[in-house]
């Protein structure tokens, strides 16, 4: 009886879990699940913890052991969503930016929402010239340390903070000058919402980059935004397609398509290649959730979407949250006294809590610009928390973005980076998520080929390593000969060709072998089974066995009688 009770209890907390979930504060929400429950399940508690009602914008996200980032999907089991050994870790992020962030019903909502675009601001997603990465700053510092105060804050304090992946000594004074002279007064929750209206006007408000190639073997980034699909190429936005415009999202291994209808009937497809099927399922995905809660009015409309066709089997998704729409509609009907925030006051070791600064880059004359050396090591201690990527360096408001100017030189055998103090570029040093084991390592080298250092954005969902030296070699012989290569995509599109002709041989094999099967069933057996009585006793069938089957089996016995016959002789 005792044995029993134990080993009862013991089966009961094998099917325990415990989860850890990195909040946008970087405080972390530990909890344990059953190993059937659902993401609603862990991500209502999440939601509960942190009182929140509007909650239909955020998302928690993890990595799986392949590297490969994914979104939690409500429907289905967390334990098999992760694929990997407890505990689990994951992080809280907003999923869908909020088309006007300053609309929001609560203040809670506004103020995580500004934490998520205060974490894009500093891994470089968000970006912004100089004027306006000033403004964005300050309204952070006003939002977090108050108002300016003489006996508090000492000449150069805002240096002791790190809101960028780089800064420079002239934008810390206009920081500081802002934040003296304009932004006295206002309350953390004002500042918050300023920093909202400001962010939104931003060309890459919402953006969360995929690495991929286009049909010509380019790299190109695509983002999913509130206002449509968009395409980041070098330092141009080279497509920009609205919600209404996209009419099918589709992809088949590697390769993705848009299906695009323009004007007067105009129709596009635009092709692109990620660098894993995995990756482009999960852009696939994401542009199917964005599409469905960005451009239709309920959720009642949403379909489930198929990648498959005749030669591909592809995959199906669906959609199961509410659209924009009937969010909005929801958070008017709010009505609760505002839930307590308790914000983290802004610290000179917390300027993005938990986060390492990185080293601070001088403005000084052009004669004499000091050059700051940036290891690697401190590149990825500098940027460990990256729930997305940042594929561009530059940004404005409009169709191209502001160019950085940087150049670099040799110093005692140590790479060097100089940044000159016309442009500022908050991305300079961030690259793309990692969607492949190796990705992080090849995109380390790719700077380095391009003598250029480096300064490593890495999500601390994953756990990267620095190569080694042989290591370093061996995969810089591999990045060179991807880069150097031509033709990549169109074989790409051969090799597709070829194995859909050989998914058509086998099909057609099938059918084939099947109808024969079907075929000796019917005439040779002698199985009396209703259905096949009935097909016996059709004209037709006696007509095709009499005249035709019966002849072709004499024929066949005949040719494998004389077979016979000569093999036996020989």
């Amino acid at each position: 009886m005792l044995s029993r009770l134990m080993s009862g209890s013991s089966r009961s907390l094998e099917r325990e879990y415990s989860c850890t979930v990195r909040l946008l504060d970087d405080s972390e929400y530990t909890c344990t699940i059953q190993r059937d429950a659902k993401g609603q399940y862990l991500f209502d508690l999440l939601c509960h913890h942190l009182n929140l009602l509007e909650k239909d914008y955020f998302g928690i996200r993890f990595v799986d052991p392949d590297k490969q980032r994914h979104w939690l999907e409500f429907t289905k089991s967390v334990v098999k969503q992760l694929r990997s050994q407890p505990p689990f870790t994951m992080c809280f992020r907003v999923k869908f930016y909020p088309a006007d962030p300053a609309a929001l019903k609560e203040e809670i909502t506004r103020y995580l929402v500004f934490l998520q675009i205060k974490r894009d601001l500093y891994h470089g997603r968000l970006l912004c010239k100089t004027s306006d990465a000033a403004l964005l700053a300050a309204y952070i510092l006003q939002a977090e340390i108050g108002d300016y105060d003489p006996g508090k804050h000492p000449e150069g304090y805002s240096s002791k903070f790190q809101f960028f992946p780089k800064h420079s000594e002239k934008l810390e004074r206009k920081i500081a000058e802002i934040h003296k002279t304009e932004l006295s007064g206002q309350t953390p929750a004002t500042s918050e919402l300023n920093f909202l209206r400001k962010a939104q006007t931003l060309e890459t408000y919402g953006v969360d980059p995929h690495p991929c190639k286009d049909v010509s073997g380019n790299a190109a980034f695509l983002a999913f935004t509130p206002f449509g699909f968009v395409v980041l190429q070098g330092n141009k936005r080279v497509h920009f397609i609205k919600w209404n415009e996209v009419t099918k999202l589709k992809f088949e291994g590697k390769t993705f398509y848009l299906y695009v209808s323009q004007k007067e009937e105009k129709k596009i497809i635009l092709t692109y290649f990620a660098p894993t099927p995995e990756a482009c399922k999960h852009l696939w995905k994401c542009g199917i959730e964005n599409q469905a809660f960005y451009k239709l009015e309920k959720s009642s409309q949403v379909r489930t979407v198929s990648s498959s066709n005749l030669f591909f089997k592809g995959s199906r998704f669906r959609y199961s949250g509410r659209v924009a729409k009937e969010v909005m509609e929801s958070s008017a009907k709010i009505k609760r006294e505002p839930p307590e925030i308790h914000r983290a006051g802004m610290v000179p070791s917390r300027s993005c809590p938990s986060i390492t600064h990185g080293p601070r880059l001088s403005s000084v004359p052009r004669t004499r610009r000091r050059a700051v050396h940036i290891s690697i090591m401190e590149g990825l201690e500098s940027l460990r928390d990256s729930a997305h990527s940042t594929p561009v360096r530059s940004s404005s408001h409009g169709d191209t973005f502001l160019p950085h100017v940087r150049s670099s030189r040799a110093d005692s055998n140590e790479r060097v980076a100089v940044i000159a103090d016309e442009a500022y570029s908050p991305a300079d040093s961030v690259l793309p998520t990692p969607v492949a084991e190796h990705s992080l390592e090849l995109m380390l080298l790719s700077r380095q080929i391009n003598g250029a250092t480096c300064s490593i954005e890495e999500e601390k969902e994953s756990e990267a390593s620095t190569p080694t030296a042989a290591e370093v070699e061996a995969l810089g012989g591999q990045l060179r000969a991807l880069c150097q290569g031509h033709g990549g995509p169109e074989e790409e599109q051969v090799n597709k060709f070829v194995l859909s002709v050989l998914r058509l041989l086998l099909v057609t094999m099938g059918l084939l072998f099947v109808l024969l099967l079907l075929l000796i069933i019917l005439t040779e057996s002698d199985l009396d089974i209703a259905f096949f009585r009935d097909i016996r006793q059709t004209p037709e069938f006696e007509q095709f066995h009499y005249q035709y089957f019966c002849p072709l089996r004499r024929w066949f016995a005949c040719k494998i009688r004389s077979v016979v016959s000569l093999l036996i002789d020989t």
